[in-house]
């Protein structure tokens, strides 16, 4: 591995006072696309966490069969019904309905609960194409990546893909670089290869593990909060919404939104598994206590 001069962060950013004249506009619209029969759920927590991650609105555009079901979860979240396959899937011509609402958003996620087929690869691969053109922040999780690592084309790695943002596990992270990611406890090898993907294409990449690692490729940040509680299905989910709730207010690079959202999310998950315990701890138990998490990080005004 070439050896790089990178600036371990520690300090965290702060969130900044809210304007008393400011509206929902102010804050930024977050579109998800994602979701999928069965999976109705993912997309419902990542919205959710959108919100408490400070977005003004946030929009779901999801496989119609699906919608009332998401809708019914959080009376906030508005939706958006797109064609449906036969399996409760994003149809292929699902593109011509999200185009318009990709380009009113601030902020874009897509993955969770979107399900996996050859027809959704190349939808993935044409949304992300229009995100990228349009210069809009995007974090894709899930099976957004598993869509990417089996087309085996990420965005290009000769333009400015810094308001992207990854966020693969170990076993989505070997599926996208076809290597698996070191031990987490050789932290120097795991921060040498996420370093590494980081800068040859171009994004931030969240290497979700025991400490979370946030990279650009220059910067790394080192996660110190969470607990073994958080190793629950829709965390993960939880967690993408949040860093784009905090990216569509438009005052973070995508490298501190991630890295804030990194820590507020184990933060919730601690003050979540004091409250239920670690094996009682659920994707809705972090959910519920990032207000909480949120405001250790908020510029008070009173």
């Amino acid at each position: 591995m070439e050896h790089v001069h990178l600036d371990i962060v520690g300090t965290l950013p702060t969130i900044p006072v809210r304007e008393r004249t400011g509206h929902k506009g102010t804050y930024g619209t977050v579109l998800g696309i994602s979701g999928c029969r069965g999976m109705a759920g993912a997309v419902a927590l990542a919205g959710k966490a959108a919100l408490f991650g400070g977005a003004g609105l946030v929009r779901l555009a999801v496989p119609d069969p699906i919608l009332e079901t998401v809708a019914a979860f959080f009376p906030e979240l508005t939706t958006i019904p797109c064609p449906a396959d036969s399996a409760g899937r994003f149809a292929p011509d699902s593109f011509e309905t999200l185009k318009p609402q990709i380009e009113n958003a601030s902020t874009v996620f897509l993955g969770p609960g979107l399900g996996r087929s050859a027809e959704l690869n190349n939808l993935v691969k044409e949304i992300i194409g229009h995100i990228t053109c349009l210069n809009k922040f995007l974090v894709v999780d899930a099976d957004g990546l598993n869509a990417l690592a089996a087309e085996k084309v990420l965005p290009s790695e000769n333009r400015d893909n810094s308001g992207i943002v990854l966020t693969p596990h170990a076993g989505e992270f070997f599926r996208l670089t076809g290597k698996p990611a070191p031990d987490e406890e050789l932290i120097d090898e795991r921060i040498a290869a996420a370093v590494q993907f980081a800068k040859q294409w171009n994004v931030v990449l969240v290497l979700k593990g025991h400490r979370t690692i946030t990279t650009d490729g220059k910067q790394v940040a080192l996660n110190t909060t969470g607990n073994p509680g958080m190793a629950t299905g829709g965390s993960g989910d939880v967690l993408t919404g949040l860093i784009a709730g905090l990216l569509a207010q438009q005052c973070f690079s995508a490298f501190d939104a991630a890295r804030l959202g990194v820590h507020i999310h184990g933060l919730a998950g601690d003050l979540g598994a004091e409250h239920f315990g670690e094996m009682s701890l659920t994707a809705t138990g972090i959910l519920e206590h990032i207000p909480a998490a949120v405001k250790h990080f908020c510029l008070e005004r009173f």
